[in-house]
């Protein structure tokens, strides 16, 4: 038996609208003048007097944010503790509507389309510390908040769509494996060791995010070019009750772009604030960062005969079965006007949900709904995290939760429960049947146990299926970063686990991996839970086919020096500000160089400050003399030879010919990635010719596996 709206009957008291529930309970409604009651998020409250539970005689579930929300708050309201968090960036920017929702969902956001909400997105790296660098091979965080007229809207996901494990209580120790060694707290945000290693290797369940970090997608070149995923399936629910499952997915207009691993290295010496000082400079110079929302819709019917559980993290649906279908743009167009203010005390919360978005029984989800409430109390000091501006709704809001570290405003007046007896105002707002959050209504029945569901067994399929989905030159450097990983774990006998592990996977992988390594023979394979399935290669999952058709927001680096050709800088400086390219000049002094005209043209950097791991592509722009000068500098020689050895494009003048040879790119070395301007009108085929970001037929060259 169960309580619905159609229970209730309308009595009199006083003033008021009341209804009673099936169990006899008061319903004071909204209406008239009387304000709808909401969450601290501004989420609209359907029912305040009975929590969610499978069933009306069932458990009281773990998904109802509106009961944890306020016995949390009454919880805390008494003086308690903070803490900081780990290390990201964020700005502010909006989501508008460009493709209506309006028949698989109530939620207000996605109705009309046009509408703009504003929108806070942080990105954030995971293992390392607040004062860790940025280019770490790590997961990335994409938080974004969207302050909708109903309330706030949290999807906080990442930049990988799945995760390394099933269900939340193993999220202790992922993170602690994955973390400093506790006995000599190092390394700092880096994954190669021991610990995480051993952890891994006995939770196979991982190996697909595995084959996700170890990609390049965990070394992306810039926040901007990277891609969004909420992880895990939620549900779309419209106002008569019908469900769809969604997974979202958030697509850069600038295309996907990473950096490869000896450049990542460099970077963070060169500029530890690398992707930060990248997302403000765009921004600030007007090149606002852009994403697409995209869903996948499916129905249970699609569910029940998926591979895999739509409830598993550590899966995806592949685009080819289910296309994502575009339905909004974020666009980030204003930083902060203080780090502390704003993306330090900024708080996502995966419950932070509106009317018409509903969860799934997904383990890892119902774990983080709870985890991330109880995070803010630690971090943010106190249940009043949403008095903060900027995690405080936009929306109108009231509720009846007071006092508590940081109040910054309670309830007016004599009322601070409910029901109550006063009417209009004075007894403050009341739930909203009609308007409010309301959960799907799901059948829950079964056994209480801890087991997981058999479809949940596979763990190598996609993981395989990923790894197939690469380029060749996407898979050497899987091979590559495992291998690193594992170089630096000390215990061979988890060095052979994880190996056992990858002849699931792929047999050349587990090879390529176990000769970098020097192991005398191959372990057996890791017996796995469930068949391993063959699957079809999916080319969404590679980075480098579905790279962009356009140079645009990315950065080259010229090395110039006095009597460089005017002409030909010139030329550089007109085409690049077309393609919507950025130019930075790296000379002997800061102070800049006079060009063959006589021109002074400041310099960005100098030589020892910026090495081309800063750049997208490069440009020798250089005199005679010059290139004889440079040609003794080291800081020079290694501006050249990185560039070379990340397979990036290099252009030169005929005049930067001693540099060259002195750089090792002789003859023989040199390649249709090196390119000669001869003139001013060879410059906009050398930045056409930048659009395909970098030359990897030289990388096989340069780092035989």
């Amino acid at each position: 038996m169960s309580t619905t709206d159609t229970d209730r009957k309308p009595v009199t008291l006083g003033e008021e609208k009341v209804q009673r529930g099936a169990g006899g309970e008061t319903h004071q409604t909204a209406h008239g003048d009387v304000p709808t009651l909401t969450t601290q998020q501004g989420v609209p409250v359907a029912d305040d007097q009975n929590t969610l539970k499978a069933g009306a005689r069932g458990p009281s579930l773990l998904e109802d944010f509106h009961f944890r929300e306020k016995i949390f708050h009454f919880d805390h309201e008494r003086i308690p503790e903070r803490v900081v968090h780990a290390r990201g960036y964020g700005a502010h920017g909006f989501f508008e509507l460009t493709h209506s929702l309006s028949d698989i969902t109530r939620a207000d956001v996605l109705q009309r389309v046009g509408e703009r909400v504003p929108a806070f997105v942080r990105f954030s790296t995971v293992a390392g510390s607040k004062g860790s660098f940025d280019l770490a091979r790590d997961a990335r965080g994409f938080a974004v908040k969207l302050y909708t007229k109903e309330g706030n809207w949290d999807l906080v996901g990442n930049n990988i769509p799945v995760f390394f494990i099933q269900d939340a209580i193993k999220f202790p120790d992922m993170v602690h494996a994955v973390k400093e060694e506790p006995d000599r707290a190092f390394p700092q945000a880096q994954s190669a060791h021991d610990n995480f290693w051993d952890f891994i290797s006995l939770t196979p369940e991982s190996m697909n995010m595995i084959m996700w970090v170890m990609s390049d997608r965990g070394i992306p070149r810039s926040f901007r070019f990277m891609e969004g995923f909420a992880v895990h399936t939620f549900r779309f629910v419209t106002a008569d009750g019908k469900s769809t499952f969604a997974k979202f997915h958030w697509k850069p207009k600038q295309g996907l772009q990473s950096v490869v691993w000896n450049e990542a290295v460099k970077i963070n010496g060169a500029d530890p604030d690398f992707h930060r000082r990248d997302l403000w400079n765009a921004i600030q110079a007007g090149n606002y960062p852009e994403w697409e929302l995209g869903v996948q819709l499916f129905d249970d019917e699609f569910a029940d005969t998926f591979d895999f559980d739509i409830l598993d993290a550590t899966k995806l649906i592949p685009e080819e079965l289910v296309p994502v279908q575009p339905v909004g743009r974020l666009v980030l167009d204003r930083m902060v006007d203080n780090f502390f203010a704003e993306t330090e005390q900024v708080a996502f919360c995966t419950q932070n949900v509106v009317p018409g978005i509903d969860f799934t029984n997904d383990p890892l989800l119902q774990g983080r709904n709870f985890s991330y409430l109880d995070t803010q109390l630690k971090r943010l000091g106190g249940p009043n995290f949403t008095h903060i501006p900027i995690n405080a709704p936009k929306c109108p809001f009231h509720h009846f939760q007071q006092d508590g570290h940081g109040a910054m405003h309670n309830p007016k007046g004599r009322v601070n429960y409910e029901p109550n007896s006063w009417g209009g105002e004075a007894g403050g707002p009341r739930e909203n049947p009609q308007k409010g959050f309301t959960s799907y209504p799901q059948n829950v029945e079964g056994r209480k146990e801890r087991v997981r569901s058999e479809k949940f067994a596979d763990h190598y399929s996609q993981a395989r299926q990923f790894y197939k989905s690469q380029t060749e030159v996407e898979q050497t450097h899987i091979q590559q970063a495992i291998t690193f990983e594992l170089s630096k774990v000390e215990t061979p006998a988890i060095r052979a686990r994880v190996v056992s592990h990858l002849l699931n996977i792929d047999t050349g992988l587990a090879q390529a991996v176990a000769d970098g390594l020097g192991l005398e023979k191959l372990p057996d394979a890791a017996p796995p839970a469930s068949k391993v399935i063959d699957l079809p290669e999916s080319p969404a999952l590679s980075i480098l086919k579905n790279g962009p058709k356009t140079f645009e927001g990315r950065k080259i680096g010229v090395l110039i020096t006095n009597g460089a050709d005017e002409a030909i800088l010139e030329a550089l400086e007109k085409t690049a500000k077309a393609e919507g390219v950025d130019l930075e000049l790296v000379a002997p002094q800061i102070g800049g160089i006079k060009t063959s005209s006589g021109r002074h043209v400041p310099a960005g950097q100098r030589v020892p400050g910026g090495p081309s791991v800063l750049y997208d592509a490069v440009v020798l722009l250089l005199s005679e003399d010059g290139a004889k000068q440079l040609a003794n500098d080291a800081d020079a020689k290694d501006f050249v030879t990185d560039a070379y050895a990340h397979a990036k494009f290099i252009a030169h003048v005929p005049e930067a010919a001693p540099l060259l040879k002195k750089a090792g790119l002789t003859d023989d070395a040199l390649d249709e990635g090196v390119i000669t301007l001869e003139k001013p009108s060879s410059v906009p085929e050398f930045v056409k010719t930048c659009r395909a970001l970098r030359f990897w037929q030289r990388e096989a060259k340069v780092h035989a596996v």
